[in-house]
């Protein structure tokens, strides 16, 4: 049946594919949108091979989006590693530009309608890294269709609310945005079991949640695995969606499945020899006018690699997981890089030479590969990316390996499973049609073993939301084992950054501003995935060995755990300790060196460099800049001239007892994005002004979102009063408004200096909303709603405030006390009727519409109102 017949649309599904993509879409994409996406139904796994375009789920999900069908409105897109290219994320860009095209009119205006504000393009991209890296399009407006790409940790961390490198009060906006009205799709699902049964098992506890509180009135996360080498069959029979007879039968699906791919399996006596071999057999590609792709499984092998290649003279890249994100964003600029890319021009011979990190996220397409023996899914993988589209008849793929395996590794019987199943069944074919058709009993022998895979309950979820409890808590272990498991095989690793704050934060600035203004400062400029670097926690102490005997040893040091709690220290202090000690207590962490002390080259850690950069101010994208610049600027901040359109979120006198005031040192802090806690905005800011583009954005959201109506009357409400207890003359104080003292402000603007103050106005505006005549009219869970949103709107009472916070000076002690211990009881009635990322979900729209009136206030305090001349 043809697919005009098919839709009653204006535009059908294949017209609008066509448009939005550049091709005609495959029968299989046909039938993924009509006898699922457009019924509004998920597959639960989609098993494709490679070179099909399974992203394609993107442009899929957003027609049948378009056409009304009950589908998410959010993608999550997650692979287990994002490499160098970004594909995903170029697709949506992709998608994006072409929803202008005049026949693609109608689809936009459709998806318009979907959003609660106007926007220049109804779809948001979003990345967790790269391009579009947290530039928060996303989260400002939960109503708009977004595309978010990131990695499993990116991803994973935040779906329990304990987002990698992110502050307390932004963790629950993540967390319900994230966790509601998404559809998560796991690419390479096989490589990563355990995020795979988290996210399952997340999306059977929210099941259960909506079966206790009854149907919820906005779309819960929906999970869908995408994979082309599948370990079994996902456990869900005929639910797995994949290529039938007629689906191959396509000349193009027919081409790239019996892409030619001629595979050689080569012996040599032992590991030792496997490098030089592999180095010898690329080496005879050098007139071959070819892109050679190597992979090996170490970084030693890539050094014997990269020495013997370079004597022929022919140019050479290297990718590894080891390299710093920067560098290793800068790879697809370079032109020996661009040779692995679709429809690149021919030239000299050029290798590549790969870790595991160019396996996966990464899609280019070799003439030819030679590599070394690894189990069958990363076998699958490497394989994948030579000959990709089925345009070569002459490809070879070399795999050294060695007839004397070590039996002490724990890989070592996959890896022989995976010779057996090459050499036996494989006839020298490896074109994606063969490898499909192994037997899956051998493939699932072939497979490296399962991590030791934890399952979250329920105690653990209502553990992790607790995120206004910033310490260690006992029962609350960290995510990272659930997001992969426990592999034996895997060494722990560390992450390595170089920030000019570890050696301008003295102690007396700490003593100053408080213990826990390190942490601040990353949470006000939080560590970008270009900064860092990873490498086993092992390789990592010797190279901080290195690094101590070169330099003064004791030297600044900070190292930031998962939860983002900073200790700091000096290198000294940290190398004292015996070795085990130090690599336990650095495995999982970043550690964050002043550049002075160096350790870099090449992008990859060497503790014998002296050269190392803090890169914390170079923009991945113009979207998201900031810059830290010196006042007087005299100590080489590179391109920080600049700071029109820039918000100053934090500035820092680096020698306050300097008696000379022209000679004092003002570090300031700028960003293009507003923060939750921005402390400054460019000029002051009225209350008044502040809670009408809140209530003003909420509608926005609310129309767009079409919530109930009590639900949308208690938001409407808590928007209303959210800042009520900024009223208070100690806020006021506290603020800086020395200058405007009848008017009460909600930002001081530059000029007001924030003084140190434990006094939270939302738990006063709490008190005030409690008294409310328009609140206590609300139904009682309305009220509970309302209340709880004022309360949690930037961070806290999840579950309580802290302590030295729980007050109010128009407040007695014993009503404050009452108050407080109503807080958790509320939090916990919320979070059982709405489930833990309904909650967070429903908080996160007021802190969403905030942000957004934080960053562009309608108008600000005028100098008549200042009552100047």
């Amino acid at each position: 049946m043809s697919d005009r017949n098919r839709e009653d649309s204006a535009m059908t599904f294949d017209d609008a594919f066509e448009a939005l993509t550049g091709h005609a879409p495959f029968p299989w994409q046909q039938r993924l949108y009509h006898d699922w996406f457009a019924k509004g139904e998920i597959p639960p796994s989609c098993n494709l091979p490679t070179g099909l375009g399974k992203t394609s789920v993107v442009p899929i999900w957003l027609v049948a989006l378009a056409n009304g069908a009950k589908v998410p409105r959010r993608m999550a897109y997650v692979v287990n590693r994002r490499t160098v290219v970004d594909q995903t994320t170029a697709e949506a860009e992709r998608l994006r530009e072409s929803l202008r095209k005049p026949e693609l009119a109608e689809l936009m205006e459709r998806l318009q309608t979907l959003c609660g504000a106007t926007y220049d393009s109804p779809l948001a991209i979003s990345t967790l890294r790269g391009q579009f890296a947290d530039n928060r399009q996303w989260s400002a407006d939960p109503s708009r269709p977004a595309v978010i790409c990131g990695t499993v940790d990116m991803i994973g961390s935040r779906l329990l609310f304990s987002g990698y490198r992110l502050g307390f009060k932004s963790r629950p906006l993540h967390g319900g945005f994230l966790g509601q009205d998404v559809l998560l799709v796991h690419d390479e699902a096989h490589l990563e079991p355990a995020f795979q049964n988290l996210i399952t098992g997340i999306e059977k506890e929210q099941d259960r949640e909506r079966q206790r509180s009854g149907e919820l009135p906005w779309p819960k996360l929906r999970v869908m695995q995408l994979t082309a080498t599948t370990r079994n069959d996902n456990g869900q029979g005929t639910q797995a969606f994949a290529l039938t007879a007629h689906d191959q039968e396509h000349p193009v699906v027919k081409q790239r499945l019996e892409a030619r791919k001629q595979l050689d399996l080569i012996p040599v006596n032992d590991d030792k020899q496997v490098a030089n071999k592999i180095a010898k057999i690329a080496a005879g590609y050098n007139d071959a006018n070819a892109a050679v792709l190597v992979y090996v499984r170490t970084l030693e092998a890539v050094g014997t690699i990269e020495r013997e290649l370079k004597k022929t003279g022919r140019s050479l890249v290297l990718l590894t997981g080891t390299i710093r994100g920067k560098e290793r964003d800068d790879l697809v600029e370079k032109p020996e890089f661009k040779r692995f890319l679709k429809g690149a021009e021919t030239g000299e011979t050029v290798y590549l030479v790969c870790t595991s990190a160019g396996e996966v996220g990464i899609d280019i397409s070799a003439d030819h590969m030679v590599c070394d023996l690894s189990t069958f899914e990363s076998m699958a993988q490497r394989f994948g990316r030579v000959n990709r589209f089925g345009d070569r008849d002459d490809t070879r793929i070399d795999v050294v390996y060695p007839e004397t395996f070590d039996d002490k590794n724990k890989l070592t019987p996959a890896r022989q499973a995976t010779l057996r199943l090459l050499d036996e069944q494989l006839n020298g074919d490896a074109s994606p049609l063969a490898l499909s058709r192994l037997d899956i009993g051998q493939r699932q022998a072939a497979f490296a073993p399962e991590p030791a895979m934890l399952d979250a309950t329920d105690i653990l979820f209502d553990a992790w939301a607790l995120t206004t409890i910033r310490d260690k808590m006992p029962g609350r272990p960290p995510v990272e084992p659930y997001l992969h498991g426990l592999a034996e095989w895997e060494p722990p690793r560390t992450s390595i950054a170089w920030r000019r704050e570890v050696e301008y934060v003295t102690d007396e600035q700490i003593k100053l501003h408080g213990d826990d203004f390190p942490q601040a400062l990353l949470d006000d400029y939080p560590l970008k995935p270009h900064e860092l670097l990873s490498d086993t926690s092992e390789r990592v102490f010797k190279a901080l060995e290195a690094i101590a005997k070169r330099t003064n040893d004791s030297c600044p040091l900070w190292s930031v755990d998962e939860r983002g709690q900073v200790e700091v220290t000096s290198l000294r202090r940290l190398l004292e300790r015996e070795k085990k000690q130090v690599i336990r207590l650095i495995s999982d962490c970043t550690i964050l060196l002043p550049p002075a002390v160096g350790g870099l080259r090449d992008g990859m850690l060497d503790g014998i460099s002296e050269h190392a950069d803090d890169v914390a101010d170079q923009p991945e994208h113009p979207f998201e800049g900031r810059i830290r610049r010196l006042r007087p600027g005299s100590d080489g901040l590179e391109g920080v001239s600049a700071t029109g359109g820039m918000r100053l979120v934090r500035s820092i006198e680096l020698n306050p007892d300097e008696e000379d005031e022209a000679a004092r040192c003002v570090w300031e802090w700028y960003k293009l994005k507003p923060l939750e806690d921005t402390r400054m905005a460019p000029k002051p800011v009225e209350l008044g002004t502040h809670v009408d583009d809140v209530e003003c954005k909420v509608e926005h959201i609310i129309a767009g979102l079409s919530l109930p109506d009590e639900i949308a009357q208690a938001i409407l409400l808590a928007a209303r009063l959210h800042d009520h207890g900024k009223q208070r003359k100690r806020f006021q104080i506290a603020l800086g408004n020395r200058r405007y003292p009848d008017l009460l402000l909600a930002k001081s603007g530059r000029r007001g200096a924030r003084l140190p103050e434990p006094f939270r106005h939302e738990f006063a505006s709490l008190v005030d909303a409690a008294n409310d005549a328009q609140v206590q009219r609300l139904p009682p869970l309305m009220q509970d709603l309302a209340l709880h949103l004022i309360a949690a709107h930037h961070g806290r009472a999840r579950p309580h405030f802290p302590a030295p916070e729980a007050f109010d000076p128009c407040q007695s002690a014993a009503d404050a006390e009452a108050l407080v211990m109503e807080i958790p009881r509320r939090f916990a009635r919320l979070q059982r009727h709405y489930g833990r990322w309904g909650l967070a979900y429903l908080e996160s729209l007021l802190r969403a519409a905030d942000w957004a009136a934080s960053a562009e206030p309608s108008q600000f305090v005028t100098e008549t109102q200042e009552g100047l001349p």
